[in-house]
């Protein structure tokens, strides 16, 4: 995306331009989230595989956003990307 921009080719006394769109590819899931079970007071971890690496990702419960904290990690790893949640609790399914 970033190519996109005006070229231009330039002899002195003339000049040819043209412009280059560059179109994303969207991000897609190679890998999508699976349904865990996790016995309260341990830890798991949720894991996704995106088509294009270091795509930012947003982590949702429910329908709020997660933020990192003790309770949650978030890592990522060119596509790979991970939710560590610490002693679940009943409250976290």
């Amino acid at each position: 995306k970033s190519d996109s921009d005006t070229y231009t080719c330039d002899i002195g006394d003339a000049q040819s331009r043209a412009k280059l769109v560059v179109q994303e590819t969207p991000v897609l899931f190679k890998k999508e989230l699976q349904n865990e079970e996790a016995k309260e007071g341990k830890q798991v971890k949720l894991t996704c595989e995106l088509s294009k690496p270091d795509t930012p990702v947003k982590w949702m419960k429910g329908g709020t956003v997660l933020y990192a904290s003790e309770k949650y990690e978030f890592k990522q790893r060119g596509t790979v990307a991970e939710l560590i949640i610490r002693d679940v609790k009943s409250v976290d399914s």
